[in-house]
């Protein structure tokens, strides 16, 4: 399937987009060569193979939602840089 300048011009207008004739002669010439290795990988024999999403296999590596003690207030506020008052202090960033 050839790619014309004017299937360029046509697609450009449904994006509303402008190109120069430069840039249509190049999208033109960029789309064919797209649409030709589509058609070459048409012709691939696929029969019998598996769909593949991932090339490794994935594994879901969430934990399970359990629920948990939380941590202890004294001990989170320990560990800040400044504390007061229960609550960890920040520096203001809004004036």
């Amino acid at each position: 399937m050839a790619i014309t300048r004017k299937d360029v011009e046509y697609i450009a207008r449904l994006a509303r987009l402008k190109f120069s004739e430069e840039e249509k002669e190049k999208f033109a010439s960029q789309l064919a060569k797209i649409v030709e290795y589509v058609e070459k990988l048409n012709e691939l024999k696929t029969e019998g193979v598996d769909p593949t999403a991932h090339v490794l296999p994935v594994k879901n590596v969430t934990r399970p939602d359990e629920v948990r003690p939380s941590l202890k207030r004294e001990a989170i506020l320990k560990l800040a840089p400044r504390s007061g008052e229960g609550f960890v202090k920040v520096p203001q960033i809004i004036e």
